[in-house]
């Protein structure tokens, strides 16, 4: 029962804080996501989750993600997206050599810290392409379960504070020094998508009909890439899971019919905060005390020194702020996470360009 009553409250909790975004400015100032992520961390740490709780938050992203990114690709203009390529592989190319060239420097400077060198090969792996990459390299290069286990744990806690910055402060700050991301003057798309207007009308009969329909291909689409999934070696799974539903999510936004369906962004969002809550509610602050202060130190310089010789290089290679931004994000963070930041920068377009950098992060 604690576990039904659990799972609930992940699914219509983003409902109550949609709400309060549309009711309340300086709430929606703070944006739906980072409300779900402060949710989830309070609900995961003050000892209220019940017992097997774990089952349902695994279940519950293991779904959402692989239906979300189908509904949040069903309305992209793939066309547009043409003119971004260009500019995405060359934030690419910056962003492994940035993550690459500070963690070698970090290897010299951390060199006396026990299985520095292993490190140093994980933590390229994790900052080119998520978790996946982490485990793999686990794998390849013999580590112990003590020292991967607390290089994951720090990963997780540097890369909230890395995902906190960019959805509060981050894209005022780039634009600062970036150029702004390049605006179709012809296209007016509201972008204020995060807890405002755009999910107004969603429950109507006229709308809601045809979004279980999307809803239904989503399903598909999931189910195919899972099934496709099993023919591969466990490690390759998740590769091949999100490359499949990345594929046929393009392949059929570029159906009319499918494309033309109003508001699936908006319910692949809505999952994409369901996703945000369950994933904070399974940090456990607790763990992070009385680590290894040079690996603290080590992932801190990683994440971060990364990020700012890859500011340096797209200012000169004149790479825009919110494309520096989601393919950051793709890298240091996997691919489930660009549309969470998409929706802290109000700017969808650059879904597809983050999706993509990821799949290349993992190949």
């Amino acid at each position: 029962m604690e576990l039904a009553i659990l799972a609930i409250f992940y699914v219509f909790a983003p409902l109550v804080i949609l709400h309060l975004c549309h009711k309340y400015k300086f709430i929606n100032k703070l944006g739906a996501v980072v409300i779900a992520y402060l949710i989830g961390l309070i609900v995961g740490n003050v000892g209220i989750l019940p017992e097997g709780s774990s089952t349902v938050q695994d279940i519950s992203t293991t779904i959402t993600i692989p239906l979300a990114i189908p509904l949040l690709l069903f309305s992209a203009n793939i066309k547009e997206w043409k003119s971004l390529a260009k500019v995405t592989f060359i934030s690419l190319i910056i962003g492994v050599f940035s993550i690459t060239l500070v963690v070698f420097a970090g290897f010299f400077i951390f060199r006396e810290m026990p299985n520095s060198w292993k490190i140093s090969g994980m933590l390229v792996g994790v900052y080119t392409g998520g978790t996946p990459n982490l485990a793999s390299l686990k794998m390849m290069l013999d580590v112990d379960a003590d020292t991967y286990i607390l290089t994951h744990t720090y990963d997780m806690a540097i890369s909230v504070a890395y995902l906190a910055f960019l959805m509060t402060l981050g894209q005022k700050f780039f634009r600062m020094i970036l150029k702004p991301f390049p605006v179709n003057k012809h296209n007016n798309e509201d972008k204020d998508y995060d807890g405002k207007d755009p999910y107004q009308g969603m429950l109507t009969r006229k709308k809601f009909i045809p979004l279980l329909a999307a809803l239904g291909v989503a399903v598909l689409i999931f189910g195919v890439a899972g099934g496709v999934s099993l023919l591969v070696n466990e490690n390759q799974q998740m590769v091949v899971v999100i490359l499949i539903i990345t594929t046929l999510s393009i392949l059929a936004s570029l159906v009319p019919s499918i494309n033309r369906i109003d508001k699936t962004f908006e319910a692949g969002m809505y999952l994409i905060l369901i996703f945000s809550i369950v994933v904070a509610s399974m940090a456990d602050v607790t763990k992070f005390a009385g680590l290894t202060p040079g690996l603290f130190g080590f992932i801190t310089l990683a994440v971060f020194g990364s990020l700012t010789i890859h500011v340096i290089l797209s200012k000169i290679f004149k790479v825009d702020a919110d494309t520096l931004m989601i393919t950051s994000t793709s890298l240091v963070c996997s691919p489930p996470f660009v549309p969470v930041i998409a929706a802290a920068i109000g700017n969808k377009k650059v879904i597809v360009s983050g999706l993509t950098v990821g799949i290349i992060g993992y190949a």
